[in-house]
């Protein structure tokens, strides 16, 4: 067969598995060589007698045909061939990559020792990147002290806005509504006994202590966190966060500092505001459900509950706010500069942030029963 100059010949030498080129092998035939070579299923023998003339893309093209047999378990030899043609082959050979042999997939024990350890690796990797983020917001937090001008008041409340403001409704509808379930559910089981007053010392202690703040977190751990990471991780798609170091702006100080700052400020704000929207819901629920006048509701609540109760609910909103903080800003410097691993790290700061939130009040809880309050 003819290709322009160049001659590629299978005739009778086809059924040895030879391939006899003529011609020149150059960078102006190498497509039709491709072509050519990738049409040959059992060569064994390229004969290049009689090739005029061979460069650079001519030998790789050779060489690709060699790797290729070789890969499919056969050997290819070469005859024929000028001394300066099989120098530059030679040299061909030994400038291509070495394809590489995948390694044999493991199985049974050995593959979910080796998911199991990468998983436990990938953990702590993942806890040693929040602490170094934990531990370059209060670095950065000990400069704004130590230089109170570089610290951007106008952010902090511009992030105050977005991250309390802007959640008091969802926080305090999610509160009443948790409030007249208590209610409801308490006067249905007691109801039974008698102790239908006892209700109130219910939702007191419930909302005060525990589910006021925590499902508060929870709700700012899905609506902050995730935005964080998005406009952190935005910023770092645009190379925005380069352009600082640039210009001389520390991100610490410009990102971090300012949104954690806030939500310290905000989330004991928004925990309180649950704290008593869930008191209004289980009054309100009590009144229809059992008769418990508002005033009796007041009195009891005045009497029996504790301002401990209280505090042990406030005490867990900065740690709440400083983990949701951290965990947010961390997933958005780890986005890289495609659209699916910002989606990617979204959801994972919403899902991470949340998990730590249920784990801190839990170890909160153990830290409050040992010491007896």
């Amino acid at each position: 067969m003819t290709t322009g100059q160049m001659q590629v010949g299978h005739g009778e030498s086809s059924a040895e598995g030879v391939i006899t080129l003529s011609g020149p092998l150059t960078v102006h035939e190498v497509a039709d060589l491709h072509a050519e070579l990738s049409r040959a299923q059992r060569a064994s023998t390229v004969d290049l007698s009689g090739v005029s003339r061979i460069d650079t893309a001519g030998a790789w093209a050779l060489a690709e045909f060699e790797q290729r047999v070789g890969a499919s378990g056969g050997a290819l030899s070469f005859r024929g061939a000028s001394d300066g043609a099989m120098l530059l082959l030679d040299t061909v050979r030994r400038a291509m990559p070495v394809p590489e042999t995948p390694a044999p997939a493991p199985r049974g024990i050995r593959a979910l020792l080796e998911a199991t350890g990468r998983r436990v690796m990938g953990g702590a990797l993942f806890l040693r990147g929040l602490l170094e983020y934990l531990g370059m917001f209060i670095a950065g937090l000990a400069r704004v002290l130590i230089h109170p001008r570089e610290f951007r008041f106008t952010a902090l409340v511009a992030h105050c806005d977005d991250v309390g403001l802007r959640a008091v409704p969802i926080v305090s509808l999610m509160a009443f509504l948790i409030g007249v379930v208590l209610a409801f559910q308490g006067a249905t089981q007691l109801r039974q006994f008698g102790a239908e007053v006892f209700v109130v010392d219910l939702i007191a202690i419930s909302v005060l202590r525990e589910l006021g703040i925590l499902l508060t977190a929870i709700i700012v751990a899905g609506r902050t966190a995730s935005a964080f990471t998005a406009a952190i991780g935005s910023m770092k798609m645009r190379q925005e966060i380069d352009a600082m170091r640039t210009l001389g702006l520390d991100p610490v100080t410009v990102l971090f500092v300012p949104r954690i700052l806030a939500l310290l400020l905000m989330l004991p704000i928004l925990g309180l505001i649950a704290d008593i929207m869930g008191l209004f819901g289980g009054a309100l629920m009590s009144w229809i459900e059992l008769g418990i006048s508002p005033s009796m509701f007041r009195t009891r609540l005045i009497a029996d509950t504790d301002i401990s109760n209280v505090i042990v609910g406030l005490v867990k909103a900065p740690v709440f706010a400083v983990i949701i903080g951290v965990v947010g800003c961390h997933a958005g410097m780890q986005v890289k500069g495609d659209a699916e691993s910002l989606g990617r790290m979204t959801s994972s700061a919403v899902v991470t942030a949340i998990f730590a939130v249920i784990v801190a009040d839990a170890l909160f809880s153990i830290f409050f029963a040992e010491v007896g309050l």
